[in-house]
């Protein structure tokens, strides 16, 4: 429940796929899934071999990881705001399968959401009473992984479904583009400035 409550959120993989889906469909938009949970089996193995741990008590490493998952964020933005769609009737550019996967692989594992839930979150969960902790928390990961792939599968149906309609108006694109642009500057701008009481 505390997984799905988090997932339902739309972050920055949710944006990622969601804009991926809507400029190119479907297939796209589940090949962008499987790249942003490739990207979550990073966090899983990194809570599993303790490096969370590290992050979380070295505040060199913290701000390394944050800030380079914020300066991605912002970088996305900047590409969305910069666009310029084509006449109405154009087709929009078509990414190849291996890039969708990639792009989604780095969004989430330099997503501050998934890594602070792992960093945070996750290890409350895990019991140092029954057993040991890695197989725990690797268990604990494989869950939030399929609760994510159904929760981001969902956001693909939707944002598929519409897609027809917002690929034949230049003016729609642009707003999305736009749309997307600010929320990844928005996600960008507070990853930058999470944690920043720690010492």
């Amino acid at each position: 429940m505390a997984t799905l409550a988090l997932l339902i959120v739309p972050g920055p993989a949710v944006v990622y796929i969601v804009t991926r889906s809507v400029a190119q469909g479907r297939t796209a938009g589940l090949v962008s899934v499987l790249g942003v949970h490739a990207g979550s089996v990073v966090h899983v193995v990194a809570a599993a071999l303790g490096l969370s741990a590290l992050l979380a008590t070295s505040a060199t490493a913290f701000m390394v990881v944050k800030y380079l998952g914020a300066a991605y964020l912002i970088w996305l933005g900047i590409r969305k705001l910069l666009s310029r769609p084509g006449p109405e009737a154009a087709e929009p550019d078509v990414v190849s399968s291996s890039r969708l996967f990639g792009e989604g692989f780095v969004v989430n594992v330099l997503n501050p959401k998934t890594a602070i839930f792992f960093l945070a979150f996750l290890p409350q969960f895990a019991d140092p009473a029954a057993g040991p902790l890695a197989p725990q928390i690797v268990l604990l990961g494989a869950i939030w992984i399929v609760l994510g792939m159904a929760s981001d599968g969902t956001y693909v149906l939707i944002a598929a479904s519409l897609a027809g309609r917002i690929r034949r108006s230049a003016t729609a694109r642009r707003r999305l583009d736009i749309g997307s642009g600010v929320i990844y500057l928005g996600l960008g701008a507070v990853a930058a400035l999470t944690g920043e009481g720690r010492k």
